[in-house]
């Protein structure tokens, strides 16, 4: 199954600051499936190293102030665009972040503070009926193993 992956999760240093993410479980679907590495903030255009962007409201505004929204929106597109390019019915993405975060992101105050919501990327996979999973789901291989078996998805 092709599964649309964060890239800094499979080591890509395209974190804001120039780091990744790595998972080694994630790294481990790479056994079962083919992964797909995406970053919508590069490919909507941001460089890295780059400013922090949180969402806030409707929003993506960097920590400086500068908003980043029609760049995060791009990205998103270009990361749907290539989900359904590679037939990809899952993703496993970056939690907390503007652009992966499901469920959970930053709130927009650059504090550490959590609020229940989802990234622009993961908001428009979702919207297109892709299944998208945070790095650190216990049983992410055996869900993924589901999903992958699931002719509804």
């Amino acid at each position: 199954m092709n599964v649309l992956v964060s890239a800094c999760l499979l080591g890509t240093e395209c974190k804001y600051n120039q780091g990744s993410n790595e998972s080694e479980q994630v790294k481990q679907l790479l056994e079962e499936h083919h992964l797909i590495p995406v970053c919508p903030e590069i490919m909507g255009g941001l460089p890295t190293p780059r400013t922090p962007a949180e969402v806030r409201g409707e929003k993506v505004i960097t920590k400086d102030g500068k908003d980043v929204t029609a760049e995060f929106q791009k990205g998103a597109g270009e990361a749907l665009r290539l989900a359904e390019l590679y037939g990809c019915r899952c993703a496993v993405l970056k939690e907390k972040s503007p652009s992966c975060g499901s469920g959970n992101i930053y709130d927009g105050t650059f504090t550490g503070t959590l609020t229940s919501s989802d990234g622009v990327t993961a908001k428009l996979l979702k919207k297109h009926g892709i299944h998208v999973f945070g790095e650190n789901m216990p049983c992410l291989r055996e869900v993924l193993h589901e999903k992958g078996n699931d002719n509804e998805i």
